[in-house]
């Protein structure tokens, strides 16, 4: 069978270039939607030149301008969106209802994945469904929980990306579950799934079995790893939501997603089916653990 064209919108992005690489590692013919540039951002400009090299194909298209939207639609079977901007949910969701616009006229998508990634769209507040399932876009969305990156490397302290080997605020009582998923193995379920008719108008659950886990079993096992017990406070739910007022919209909302998951154990509270490491049992995921000694 032919594998897919696929489309990464956003591939310069935290996400986005993880899944270019896996795209072309799966040898998918891989497009990359090039926007025009805005301003010197040589970072990007280069990162784009290195997929380029490696055979991935740069396609220029805006936003504002519908009909390259389309038309870069056309040249493949399968979108995927990875624009970042999850707490900055409004101009997120305004984009991603103009790139639905351009698959609905294109007509030619056999799946579409949209910017979603984190938690369940199908849980969560979320404009995006009704608009992909109105317009008839076959699609997948992946609940890939949390990045391990973000997570992890603050031992689920929110602001905090580097583990401490000193002390550690636990939130509430530090027991609620969460599922920490490596950003790498993301990338790697979702092109997996591209073809896959088992997850076609579907959500793909990324819960690797051994990173089901309490932010007290995360300090755990860092603990384990730097041979030394941390020094432990706690945030009550009061103390973390006091500073909400303050703050901008943008904040608010990343605030309450980590409220959700870590005082709430929202992610891990509910039953699902099939799970990517059971579809995919030949992918060797990251445990937390294998992950945290990156931090050592």
């Amino acid at each position: 069978m032919e594998k897919s064209k696929v489309l990464i919108v956003g591939g310069t992005g935290y996400l986005g270039k993880r899944l270019v690489k896996s795209s072309l590692a799966n040898g998918h013919d891989t497009y990359i939607l090039q926007r025009p540039q805005r301003g010197v951002d040589i970072e990007k400009v280069e990162m784009l030149i290195s997929f380029k090299m490696q055979g991935a194909h740069l396609v220029t298209a805006s936003f504002n301008d519908h009909r390259s939207l389309v038309d870069a639609v056309k040249l493949v079977d399968v979108v995927i969106c990875a624009i970042s901007g999850v707490h900055i949910r409004s101009h997120h969701i305004l984009l991603q209802l103009k790139l639905v616009d351009a698959i609905k006229e294109a007509g030619n998508i056999k799946r579409f994945f949209p910017s979603e990634f984190g938690t369940d769209p199908a849980r969560m507040e979320n404009a995006m469904e009704p608009a992909i399932e109105e317009a008839n876009i076959p699609f997948t969305y992946v609940s890939a929980n949390c990045f391990a990156g973000y997570f992890l490397g603050g031992l689920c302290q929110i602001g905090h990306i580097l583990p401490s080997t000193d002390s550690v605020v636990l939130l509430g009582d530090g027991n609620q579950k969460a599922i920490y998923v490596n950003e790498d193995d993301i990338a790697t379920y979702t092109i997996k799934t591209i073809d896959d008719p088992r997850t076609l108008n579907k959500t793909l659950y990324l819960r690797p079995p051994k990173n089901i886990l309490s932010q007290r079993e995360v300090v755990q096992i860092w603990e384990k790893l730097i041979g030394k017990e941390l020094k432990k406070s706690t945030l009550s739910k009061e103390e973390f939501l006091a500073p909400m007022k303050e703050l901008e919209y943008a904040e608010q909302v990343g605030l309450c997603h980590y409220y959700h998951v870590c005082y709430e154990g929202c992610l891990a509270n509910f039953e699902i089916g099939d799970e990517a490491s059971t579809l995919y049992p030949e992918v060797k995921y990251t445990t937390v653990e294998q992950y945290m000694k990156r931090y050592l």
